[in-house]
């Protein structure tokens, strides 16, 4: 329900590509943080176990929650050296999942960003993989590579699609008595196959102009097939034209009104939980989160005064009103 308030719109592609009853390792790309993990969890056909970098466990209840959640710890290069022994115990419970036919989720990317591009591929992956392979030789294991796409990832409201692509079978590419080529190329698949699902700008220095480029041309970001073509026929030419980009007045009365009737929520985000955020990869999260936490609070509030000043039944009637408000501008964008 949060995701539908929050989302102008959400598309979701492939879901028949996702085996039933099958031991299921998820790919996605990471742009959007910890929305890109609630859009697949909330609309795939499996319950999938997330792994989730460890140090959003610190806090001894949120960890109950998250374990709750299926949420299992990750650690990072960045969590210390000596805390990454701790994944040997995490791939093997991510094996151990697998081996009974359970679904897990994992960003083969190992970090987030709103670059639209793959980024190389780590193979804590196929440790996970040949973990399982190891408890259960003959364990039919698929993977199955996921793009998750948005039109503007750190601007509300936004729009997402998510494709499913076909299921890799891993013992199609696993070869035990040659595990570094195994690695190589189930990596270099998945990479490819990723790089089908969403948007891939390979080119670092023409980045901004390509980008700048397809907003241009109003390229969908949504539709990663076509976008791309359009990456392709634009790093052949031999210049790129930026047209200066023209952004839309933020000032026009439908955002003018949002603002007004929203202005005690607004201003917390802005003036208090926006400067928190530590990166841009975390804006979304971050609006996601407390809009989901302070809008009942905030409904409440409002139905309470209007009613206690004025009356229950014209408290109900306005309350509602902005309700549909929001919700009607955040689907006409």
């Amino acid at each position: 329900m949060g995701l539908h308030l929050f989302l102008k719109k959400s598309k979701i592609y492939g879901l028949e590509n996702i085996p039933k009853n099958k031991p299921v390792l998820f790919l996605p790309n990471h742009q959007n943080a910890l929305v890109d993990a609630l859009l697949i969890g909330t609309n795939c056909t499996r319950k999938p176990y997330f792994l989730t970098r460890s140090d959003v466990f610190v806090n001894p209840i949120l960890k109950r929650l998250f374990y709750s959640f299926k949420m299992i710890p990750v650690y990072r290069m960045r969590d210390g050296r000596d805390s990454l022994k701790n994944n040997e115990a995490v791939f093997n419970t991510c094996a151990n999942l697998l081996c009974t036919n359970e679904a897990v989720l994992m960003f083969p990317e190992a970090n987030h960003s709103l670059v639209r591009r793959v980024r190389p591929l780590s193979k804590g992956f196929t440790r996970v993989l040949f973990a399982a392979l190891e408890k259960k030789p003959k364990l039919d294991i698929y993977i199955v590579p996921v793009g998750v796409n948005y039109k503007e990832a750190i601007h509300f409201p936004d729009k997402a699609a998510i494709y499913y692509g076909k299921p890799i079978q891993l013992k199609d590419w696993y070869n035990k008595e040659d595990l570094p080529s195994s690695i190589s190329k189930i990596k270099n698949t998945v990479s490819v196959r990723l790089k089908l699902l969403t948007i891939h700008i390979d080119e670092e220095e023409d980045y901004e102009h390509i980008i700048s480029k397809l907003e241009t041309e109003k390229i969908n970001f949504l539709n990663p097939d076509e976008a791309n073509q359009r990456v392709g026929a634009l790093l052949q030419e031999k210049s790129l034209d930026v047209e200066k980009k023209y952004k839309k007045n933020s000032l026009n009365l439908l955002r003018g009104l949002f603002n007004l009737l929203n202005l005690p929520v607004i201003i917390l985000w802005k003036k208090l939980i926006k400067p928190k955020v530590p990166e841009a990869e975390f804006i979304g999260t971050f609006r996601f989160v407390f809009g989901l936490l302070i809008y009942p609070l905030y409904y409440g509030l409002l139905l309470f005064f209007i009613g206690f000043f004025g009356d229950w039944y014209s408290a109900l009637a306005l309350v509602g009103i902005i309700f549909m408000y929001n919700y009607i501008y955040v689907k006409l964008g």
